[in-house]
């Protein structure tokens, strides 16, 4: 499929989906939204790609929501806005609930929604010059689609820190509130990523990490019984499985596992 606002590839059982704005800083605008939803959607369904890596072209990742279509918006009735709100909504289910895993690539400024974009990933690899901010309540404006999987994140008490203040912060700052997982130089982004990309192709089950991706995004809200219960379902399914039963069947024998 042909995007206008990205660039989508697949080499090595990876799908590489990168912003592709550079003279807007890759910003926001929902025709974007909708491609991106459109190749994650599409990288989930090929049976040939195992991880998926989110980038953005030139010197940012995502700089937030695009300016003419922020001007659009503000003249929308409300309708209109819950509309456009719900395909932002969608996007970001999309993404957290992918049954394989996605990588956020991050370099120069992830801010506001392209903040969030890198926060619903399950892994963040940034360089050390990137930056990050929820800078929505500085134009009057709030995170709210990006506040729920921030808090799943990063906990309540760092997301109210980040969202009220709307302030930037560094690579390494976002690494010790659990923002980002990894802070490496520029220069070794790429050998980075592809490392941990190839480490989950070689060695881990898509199927296992498509089901622990699945608990993981059913079990909050859940009480203590009902959490057990789904917790015994899915072990016992897991069980059932072929990779599992390959997998142990490999583990006793001493056997290397290639998935």
């Amino acid at each position: 499929m042909q995007f206008s606002r990205l660039l989508y590839e697949t080499s090595s059982r990876k799908a590489t989906i990168t912003l592709n704005r550079p003279d807007k800083r890759n910003a926001l605008d929902d025709i974007m939204v909708g491609e991106l939803t459109t190749a994650f959607t599409q990288a989930g369904r090929d049976t040939n790609v195992k991880v998926i890596l989110l980038r953005g072209s030139g010197t940012s990742f995502c700089a937030g929501a695009d300016l003419e279509y922020l001007n659009r918006v503000a003249k929308f009735d409300l309708e209109e806005n819950r509309n456009d709100s719900g395909k932002l909504a969608n996007l970001f289910r999309t993404i957290y609930e992918l049954r394989k895993p996605v990588i956020a690539v991050v370099h120069g400024a992830a801010l506001a929604g392209g903040c969030g974009l890198a926060s619903v990933c399950d892994f963040v690899i940034a360089s050390e010059d990137s930056s990050f901010g929820y800078t929505e309540v500085r134009i009057g404006f709030i995170p709210a689609v990006v506040m729920i999987f921030l808090v799943k994140r990063v906990g309540e008490a760092k997301a109210r820190a980040l969202i009220l203040r709307g302030n930037i912060i560094p690579a390494n700052e976002a690494k010790e509130l659990g923002l980002v997982n990894t802070v490496v130089p520029a220069t070794e982004l790429d050998r980075v990523v592809h490392s941990v990309a190839d480490e989950l192709i070689s060695q881990n089950s898509l199927h296992a990490m498509g089901l622990c991706k699945e608990m993981l995004s059913k079990l909050h809200g859940l009480n203590l019984m009902d959490s057990l219960d789904f917790a015994a379902n899915m072990n016992a399914a897991a069980r059932m499985t072929p990779d599992c039963k390959a997998g142990i069947a490999a583990f006793l024998n001493k056997e290397k596992m290639t998935w």
